[in-house]
């Protein structure tokens, strides 16, 4: 009996205990849920099934206080969870912000404008010598290099005083101005692609251009075809155009453009190629129309109104600031105004025993120019 009383107290207590659990249970599957979502968003957090909440910002605020006995409050927002389409309610991918640039990868369109003044004779071999290991050296930074490379002179005249200094395309014995030579309309345009220099000091040949008028990867040999149309020669105009020959290279009428049928120039520029022009001239830029301003602007409609597409290199007198080549002469050469508006411009003095410094710190601005490209979309 005593055994049996026994058993029967601890049932009645373990039944008491047993209804207390059942009640506290109760009490707290009633109250307020616990709203803390561990790191995985999973746990005693995670709402029931139909139910809604923000997860996307949290806010508090916390009060601290001062010496003079106020109060100041101090809040702190945070933003969690990915961003969602309001419209769809799809989660949006990340925004790393815009893709960087591409880069020219190696396609640059080389402008050279050289001058072909009667006093450029003694410059001449210099620059001839000097462009071929500038082009040379940009070449070497890329795996691929596709260029296109013009000459032009500095104003639209074709002929040779002494025919027996003519190669092939004319004639030796022939008589001057055209020395026996047949032309078409391009061969006495200024700013399209010099493919038959003239008179003493130059080519005085018919340069064969797989593409025309300009130097591609399709030539056998690019180099030798270079030397072919850079020797321009010193027997033309003694007030070259020098900024004329680039703004009307670069034109749509010679570029066969914008409705435009096709022209001297055609397919030369490319929308996606960094371009690269180079002036050279040993005198004052003082025949060219229109403010140097006019010439930056035909640089501008050239690439998209882009001036992070081009490099503007001049090689020319400095006697304007007292240079290499004479004393200070008071006046501002406007290839020095030129040169210090556009974008990316950089000058040297033709009078410098050699232009391998000049070039070589070219070579270095048109990588830059070539890394931060961005092609036309």
């Amino acid at each position: 009996m005593w055994y049996g009383s026994v058993m029967s107290g601890e049932r009645a207590a373990m039944h008491e205990r047993t209804v207390l659990a059942v009640a506290v249970l109760s009490l707290l599957a009633c109250g307020p849920a616990d709203t803390t979502a561990t790191s995985f968003g999973v746990g005693p957090g995670t709402m029931p099934a139909g139910s809604t909440s923000s997860t996307s910002s949290t806010s508090s605020t916390s009060s601290t206080g001062t010496a003079d006995g106020s109060t100041s409050s101090t809040g702190s927002t945070s933003t969690t969870g990915p961003a969602i389409d309001s419209s769809t309610g799809a989660e949006l991918p990340p925004d790393f912000g815009p893709p960087g640039p591409e880069g020219c990868q190696g396609k640059i369109d080389f402008l050279f404008v050289i001058s072909n003044s009667t006093t450029m004779k003694g410059h001449q071999p210099q620059v001839v010598a000097a462009l071929p290991a500038f082009i040379t050296k940009i070449q070497a930074e890329f795996a691929e290099f596709d260029t296109h490379i013009m000459v032009t002179d500095t104003d639209e005249f074709w002929a040779m005083d002494d025919c027996s200094v003519c190669g092939p395309g004319c004639d030796p014995g022939g008589t001057p101005k055209l020395c026996g030579a047949k032309l078409d309309a391009c061969d006495t345009t200024i700013g399209a692609g010099m493919i038959f220099p003239s008179g003493t000091d130059s080519s005085a040949r018919r340069c064969e251009l797989a593409a025309g008028r300009y130097i591609t990867s399709e030539d056998s040999d690019p180099i030798k075809a270079f030397l072919c149309t850079a020797k321009v020669g010193s027997e033309g105009s003694s007030a070259p155009r020098v900024a004329d020959a680039m703004v009307a290279a670069l034109s749509w009428p010679l570029l066969g453009t914008n409705g435009y049928p096709p022209g001297c120039n055609q397919g030369f520029l490319r929308k996606d190629a960094l371009l690269v022009v180079t002036l050279v001239t040993d005198l004052y830029e003082q025949a060219s129309s229109g403010p140097a301003e006019a010439w930056r602007d035909a640089l501008m409609d050239a690439k998209n109104q882009d001036g992070e597409a081009f490099q503007v290199l001049a090689i020319t007198t400095d006697v304007d600031v007292g240079g290499l080549c004479g004393p200070y002469t008071g006046s501002t050469n406007r290839l020095r105004t030129f040169v210090n508006i556009v974008p990316h411009g950089k000058i040297g003095s033709i009078c410098a025993p050699s232009y391998g410094d000049f070039f070589d710190a070219a070579v270095a601005d048109v990588i830059q120019r070539c890394e931060s490209f961005v092609a036309p979309q």
